[in-house]
């Protein structure tokens, strides 16, 4: 890990309290033992990191819709979205994205558009890489209208480490693309609900970044899809 490269990124401020307490816990290892405190530097070092937030250069064509997490791309299924997503009961492609605990955590919109619904569920906390953990793990939905009455599905998952999703944005808000929406603590995944008749331009295995990374092209009626990575 480059550490200038860490400290040169800024960090988002939800991380400055979990950032000063690994210092806090660090001070106090070195009254204890001063090995342990150069342990207790690097677990804040990494934690800064985690939470880092950094610049994107997010596309601007009209039609694209971005992936909303760094990550991978674990899991591109056919499966019927849940109802109060209203998206309809058509099963629908869905594209996900697993965020490691070296992934920058920060969600970004895949589109513009107007959020007609947000829903969080308590839940477990399996492996996030896992098909089941979109049923059964802590989660939150968030349905985004876009200017073409085009409704796309975000659904934040979280992971067998994560603990606490956080959601920034309301019911009846606004959002432009690539703009930040919320995050995930220490491991996760994104799910992303195409619209009906909508290919993923990614594969699996390919590494996303929130932001600038295309999931799929809205305006094409046969858009061209990677090949698959693994």
């Amino acid at each position: 890990m480059n550490m200038v490269k860490v400290v040169a990124v800024p960090m988002h401020p939800e991380g400055r309290k979990f950032v000063i307490v690994f210092a806090v816990i660090s001070s106090v290892l070195w009254l204890v033992w001063q090995p342990l405190f150069w342990l207790g530097i690097v677990a804040t070092v990494w934690c800064y990191y985690f939470f880092r937030d950094p610049v994107r250069s997010v596309p601007q064509e009209p039609g694209l819709l971005l992936s909303p997490a760094d990550g991978i791309v674990s899991l591109i299924t056919k499966t019927t979205p849940p109802a109060e997503m209203l998206l309809g009961d058509t099963p629908l492609t869905r594209v996900s994205v697993f965020m490691n605990v070296f992934n920058c955590h920060v969600n970004r919109a895949p589109v513009s558009g107007k959020v007609i619904a947000i829903n969080y569920h308590h839940g477990k906390f399996l492996n996030a890489s896992l098909d089941k953990a979109s049923e059964h793990n802590e989660r939150n939905a968030i349905t985004i209208e876009a200017t073409n009455s085009i409704r796309i599905g975000v659904i934040q998952i979280a992971g067998l480490v994560a603990r606490r999703i956080v959601c920034f944005t309301k019911a009846e808000g606004k959002l432009n693309v690539g703009e930040r929406f919320g995050l995930i603590r220490f491991g996760s995944r994104l799910d992303v609900f195409l619209p009906e008749g909508v290919e993923p331009s990614v594969g699996l295995g390919q590494t996303a970044v929130a932001g600038e990374t295309i999931i799929a092209h809205l305006n094409e009626e046969k858009p061209k899809r990677l090949i698959e990575r693994i």
